[in-house]
């Protein structure tokens, strides 16, 4: 049977479930699933925990002799299978095909690892488990999922957000739920259940990131461009990644540049704001961006971004927080940068 991450609790409290296959790339989502029926089951008297990690050089037999052994200490035994890859081989594929016929009401068995692709799911043991038990497959915690995660998460914990406060914490900790889940559980220890506002969110949260690429997407929309290079030093003798600064930075080109389009169709910026969820204390950001960079300075920027990138993942030669630079530089004054090469010898 298939079920998905909000179907847990649910599929818990209609019994125990002798298989769990639990694959995915969302770290909070599989620690929580993994700690929610390990603990469900050791309140069936499932006490014992056997943990096996499985590379491409495992020795499946283990897993078979494991199971068909008596445990020492409990006659229900957890064995929690992580896989380094959902591609296991013939061997592996044997094994838990034999597994899956061996299966008894005293072991609850849990396999785990990365995402699966269509012809892993279409594997014999895959469907054979999943016949017996639960594939909990999961997906990347975004958009309104997030949301949705995030009010769950501070009902959780009891906190008093200020509305503004979530989509402050959605837009810098989107794609690392780990990071986020943090941030609550040191929401909750400093102010309890009294009110939080959004000057206490922001002087907490932005001061004790450890890289906010958002400072310098703020600073690029304002236009304040020695900030800006200020910022990429800063990031640079931090040893940031820059791999992230591209990617933020083309992001946000993009979404000006899709805004930019709405606006040439009589579409008005408050509509265009509410569309994109630009909160109040970042809509002049946004207003001095559409009133001050051109749709061709977007364009430069994001054809001179793609080479910055390209020569980030093939030529050291190059100061690439330098090349970032001038792309951030060309949305204001195309003109200039236009005529300049990106190809100079770093010395």
């Amino acid at each position: 049977m298939k079920i998905y991450y909000n179907q847990l609790i649910s599929t818990l409290n209609q019994g125990v479930k002798p298989v769990w296959l639990i694959f995915g790339d969302e770290p909070w989502q599989k620690n929580d699933s993994l700690a929610q029926i390990k603990a469900h089951a050791q309140q069936q008297g499932f006490a014992e925990i056997i943990r096996f990690s499985a590379d491409d050089k495992f020795d499946w037999q283990q897993i078979l002799d494991e199971y068909q052994s008596l445990s020492l200490f409990s006659n229900l035994r957890i064995i929690e299978i992580e896989l380094t890859s959902a591609k296991i081989g013939d061997k592996g594929n044997k094994a838990l095909l034999a597994l899956n016929e061996q299966l008894q009401n005293d072991v609850v068995l849990i396999i785990h690892g990365p995402r699966v692709d269509a012809p892993t799911s279409n594997r014999k043991w895959f469907k054979a488990l999943t016949s017996q038990g639960c594939y909990l497959p999961l997906y990347d915690l975004e958009g309104k999922s997030l949301q949705q995660w995030l009010f769950q998460q501070a009902k959780h914990y009891q906190l008093q957000l200020e509305p503004a406060i979530f989509p402050l914490l959605i837009e810098l900790f989107e794609g690392n739920v780990l990071a986020l889940e943090q941030e609550l559980q040191k929401l909750s220890i400093l102010y309890g259940q009294n009110k939080i506002s959004l000057e206490d969110a922001q002087q907490l949260v932005i001061k004790q990131a450890k890289f906010n690429p958002f400072q310098l997407v703020d600073a690029l929309l304002l236009g304040n461009l020695n900030k800006v290079v200020r910022i990429l030093d800063q990031q640079q003798q931090e040893g940031a990644a820059i791999g992230q600064l591209i990617w933020f930075i083309h992001k946000e080109i993009k979404q000006l540049m899709a805004m930019q389009t709405k606006l040439t169709q009589n579409t008005t910026q408050a509509s265009l704001f509410k569309e994109y969820r630009i909160w109040e204390k970042r809509k002049p950001l946004y207003q001095h961006a559409l009133n001050n960079i051109s749709p061709e300075n977007c364009q430069l920027a994001l054809s001179r971004l793609a080479d910055v990138d390209l020569l980030s993942k093939s030529n050291s030669d190059f100061n690439h927080f330098i090349l970032l630079a001038d792309v951030c530089i060309s949305l204001y004054h195309g003109n200039t940068t236009q005529v300049l090469a990106l190809n100079y010898e770093y010395a």
